[in-house]
């Protein structure tokens, strides 16, 4: 048995290699891949009596390490800069309202179509109204700087406030007024705790000597994390923040005596701690969605409510998108509008719903497909942005 499990977790490592090497060159989304891999390999290993169980913990357990890490991977990319401001501001409004467009018409949605309570009905709606970035940051990387940073800031964004109202909501009472509440106090304190312990942490990976440094540090941040949760704040500020601080550690160091804490070695160590972040993140977004696809039910896939209800909610994210960079004026508003993936973040809150309430099994389906679908459009979205270059990049060759 544990020979058994080594053998299928090293076959699912080199498929996920071998995927992320070679969709990109076949133009298909690589999640699609990974989760269809996962659906052929559940009758396949049933062929030679292998059987995954305890998917149940597994899955949830995987998808927020891989949230965590995707986030943080996201951060480690970005410079601040004065110039920047905007975009971050932006980004952040463009999440919110997208955020707040989606769960009002999911929630009244479900509420007329479910016969759920308004709470309930808000609470399942927020998993639909939020941008995946675990999928959205890997998925962004054909756009130019500023269009990368401005999904990196609004799908973080949009994962934090999601993470926020979900459990504002979830440990409500019921009450619509509880869970204001909630939310108020969460975001305050989610913050304050944020900015200590992000830098807390910054501050000990610079002095910290040694070979070992890096796993420690992720543990530290991982406790961090799980206490947050526990506590029903919303932890991904500070791995955002970590992240910021961390690549941006020369902002930091204009306070007091902090300067003193870098030596010339940091930017190698930085460097190595990135490449262990970009490591950790392949492996376990991996693992994450093969384990979904040989986790769903094709049946719960190929229910028909699936499919509408997955086609309503589509409908509602782009359409809602289209409408806002149509009023903002948004420069890179035709790439943008596409880049609203559901993913890990989705699956994980839809997950955490299911657990409180009685759901329609073919819900489970609408996830899934809504996670491919959306996924699918960043690739056309992709392909489209390299048709429009291709034209100006032969112009600009062929002028003398």
């Amino acid at each position: 048995m544990v020979y058994s499990a080594i053998l299928i977790a090293s076959v699912f490592l080199l498929l996920a290699f071998a995927v992320e090497r070679f969709s990109p060159l076949l133009g298909i989304p690589s999640v699609i891949v990974l989760v269809v891999l996962g659906f052929v390999a559940k009758p396949l290993m049933g062929l030679f009596g292998y059987t995954l169980v305890g998917l149940d913990v597994t899955v949830p357990i995987i998808g927020t390490i891989g949230l965590v890490l995707i986030v943080l991977e996201g951060a480690l990319d970005i410079k601040l800069r004065r110039d920047r401001i905007r975009l971050a501001v932006t980004a952040f409004l463009t999440a919110l309202i997208g955020f707040v467009v989606g769960v009002v018409i999911f929630s009244t949605t479900l509420y007329l179509g479910l016969s759920v309570s308004a709470v309930d009905a808000l609470l399942l709606s927020v998993p639909f109204a939020v941008i995946s970035s675990a999928v959205a940051i890997s998925s962004s990387q054909f756009l130019p700087e500023e269009g990368r940073e401005f999904v990196v800031y609004e799908s973080s964004m949009s994962d934090i406030l999601g993470v926020l109202v979900f459990f504002a909501v979830l440990n409500s009472g019921g009450t619509l007024q509880g869970a204001l509440l909630g939310l108020i106090g969460g975001s305050t304190l989610s913050l304050v705790l944020s900015v200590v312990c992000s830098v807390g942490l910054v501050l000990v990976l610079m002095r910290i000597e040694g070979h070992i440094r890096f796993v420690p540090l992720l543990a530290g941040l991982f406790l961090l994390y799980s206490a947050g949760e526990l506590m029903h704040l919303s932890p991904l500020i500070m791995v955002l923040m970590f992240g910021l601080v961390l690549n941006n550690s020369k902002l930091l160091m204009r306070v007091g005596h902090l300067k003193h804490w870098v030596d010339d070695s940091f930017e190698d160590t930085l460097n190595e701690f990135k490449v262990l972040v970009l490591e950790l993140t392949f492996a376990v977004r991996g693992f994450f969605f093969i384990l979904l696809g040989y986790w769903t039910e094709l049946s719960d896939l190929l229910a028909y409510q699936a499919w509408l209800a997955a086609a309503v909610v589509l409908a509602v994210i782009y359409g809602a998108r289209y409408v806002l960079f149509k009023l903002n004026r948004q420069p890179d508003g035709r790439s943008l509008q596409w880049i609203a993936p559901r993913g890990l973040i989705t699956v994980l809150l839809f997950l955490t719903a299911k657990e409180k309430l009685d759901l329609p099994s073919y819900l489970d389906g609408t996830v899934l497909i809504v996670v491919l679908a959306s996924t699918a459009l960043v690739t056309l979205a992709r392909l489209r942005l390299a048709q429009q270059k291709s034209p100006a990049d032969d112009a600009m060759q062929a002028t003398p």
